[in-house]
């Protein structure tokens, strides 16, 4: 569904390859891959979980979803984050693309993020909170009420690009 271009990596990082010289005597490097979906629901709301507090950015709100472990296909990994920060079944999902950045975590260490983004297109269950994870609660929010909540970076980048689509065009859960 996403269309990339040579050179679009090195416009966006500023570098002229896209890459960056590595200098390990400077900041430790480490690459994690995601699969992250963006559900909504009847009413058109989003689905976000809550990040918990002993995480660095607690207290605001990502998509559900989390690491893709080794050996594990993408779409299992969803299915799992899924299911373990809001209890719901994830039934089918569609991959809409791929978004990826850098930031600095501790330990002196810069992180690279690749996160798989998909439409989750059908769930069955009901909405439970995670007990002893990396979020702590999960709920449904409107487009509107956005502008008021905490959202982790990528999260805007993720809604802009590919969560425009209003719940009549998306085939909801249950």
């Amino acid at each position: 569904m996403t269309t990339h271009r040579e050179g679009d990596l090195a416009r966006r990082s500023g570098g002229g390859s896209g890459r960056r010289a590595r200098d390990d005597t400077q900041q430790r490097r480490r690459q994690r891959v995601g699969a992250y979906g963006i559900a909504h629901d009847a009413n058109g709301r989003i689905l976000l979980v809550r990040a918990a507090p002993y995480l660095t950015v607690a207290g605001q709100w990502f998509l559900p979803g989390g690491g893709v472990e080794h050996g594990e296909a993408p779409f299992e990994a969803l299915q799992r984050e899924v299911a373990e920060e809001t209890g719901l079944a994830v039934r089918s999902a569609t991959l809409l693309g791929v978004l990826s950045d850098t930031w600095p975590v501790p330990g002196d260490t810069l992180l690279h993020s690749v996160r798989l983004i998909y439409r989750i297109d059908g769930w069955d269950g009901e909405l439970v909170h995670e007990a002893s994870g990396t979020s702590d609660l999960a709920e449904w929010f409107a487009r509107s009420e956005l502008v008021d909540v905490p959202l982790v970076r990528y999260v805007h980048e993720a809604l802009a690009r590919f969560g425009t689509e209003s719940a009549h065009g998306w085939p909801g859960g249950g």
